[in-house]
Order: structure tokens, then C-alpha cells, then sequence
């Protein structure tokens, strides 16, 4: 017998050990098993579409209103007067989201009824039946101005949806 062969046979045992897998602890099974929070959740989010009819419309003030992001659950205009951005209005379903909820609970301006907030110097926010969150952001708007925009969506429109 060669003086190497032991020595080959050991390094093969070797590689096939370490290439070995480790059968799945009950822990990697239960991970498995598990559902993810996605499709334990999975709210009926309204497409972006949905909410376009409830922007203010077009020329309140001598503003034009254009489209810029729509996708499931959200949708955006930037609200346009004499070439220049005013603001920029934002519907967003919040179905699945309870953080953005949680920060109306403790509210204390109302606009019809619903919950009303500022989030930093430059927006201010509505909650609709609990679940669609109306925004209006601006760096030149004031909190009030703010809040006349946020009279113009179809709040009660947005309700019904």
C-alpha cells in the first residue's frame, strides 16, 4: 500500500463531512411554516386610480393640478400656479399600516369630524374613516393654508370609497 493513500482517503472523508448538511432544526421548520406578515395581512389596498376623483379639481385659484405618482394604495399631484410648484396633495391608503393611524390617535384638531395633524413645518395631514390618509405638503404654504387645501378634497367621497 502507498504511503500517500491514507492520507488521500483521509482528506476525501474530510470534504465529504464538511459537505455534509445539517438536517433542519425545529426552529428552520417552524420559520418555514410560519406565515409572512404580508400574506397574513394582505389588506384590500385600493389602486391608486381609485382616489384621483377625490383631488380638488382643477383652477381653484388659478392652480392647475398634475398627476405625478400613482401606484397601489397612493397617489400624488403637485398642485401648479404661474410655472411654479404650491404644494403637493397625496392620498394614501393606510390598510395594513397601522403606524400611520396610530399618530392621528392623539389628535386634537378635527376638520369634519376627522382627525387632523401637522408632521414637521411643512405638512399637514386628515385621516378619512380611519384608513385614507389625506396630505398636503408645502414650503411655502402655512398650516391654514394648508388646511383650506385640505377642505377641497372629496372628503366625503373618500369616505364612501
Amino acid at each position: 500500500m502507498n504511503t500517500r493513500t491514507p492520507s488521500l482517503l483521509f482528506s476525501v472523508a474530510l470534504l465529504l463531512v464538511a459537505c455534509q448538511k445539517e438536517p433542519p432544526s425545529r426552529w428552520d421548520e417552524a420559520a418555514a411554516k410560519a406565515p409572512t406578515p404580508a400574506a397574513s395581512a394582505a389588506p384590500d389596498i385600493k389602486p391608486g386610480s381609485a382616489f384621483n376623483a377625490f383631488f380638488p379639481p382643477e383652477g381653484a385659484e388659478g392652480t392647475s393640478r398634475v398627476f405625478t405618482a400613482e401606484k397601489p394604495g397612493y397617489a400624488e399631484a403637485k398642485l401648479r400656479k404661474d410655472g411654479g410648484d404650491v404644494a403637493s396633495l397625496a392620498i394614501s391608503d393606510t390598510a395594513g399600516d397601522p403606524q400611520v393611524v396610530a399618530k392621528f390617535a392623539s389628535a386634537t384638531d378635527h376638520l369634519a369630524g376627522m382627525p387632523v395633524v401637522t408632521v414637521g413645518k411643512n405638512q399637514s395631514a386628515l385621516l378619512v374613516k380611519n384608513r385614507f390618509q389625506v396630505k398636503v405638503s408645502s414650503q411655502t404654504l402655512d398650516p391654514e393654508a394648508r388646511r383650506e387645501w385640505l377642505k377641497r378634497f372629496d372628503l366625503s367621497g373618500l369616505a364612501n370609497l
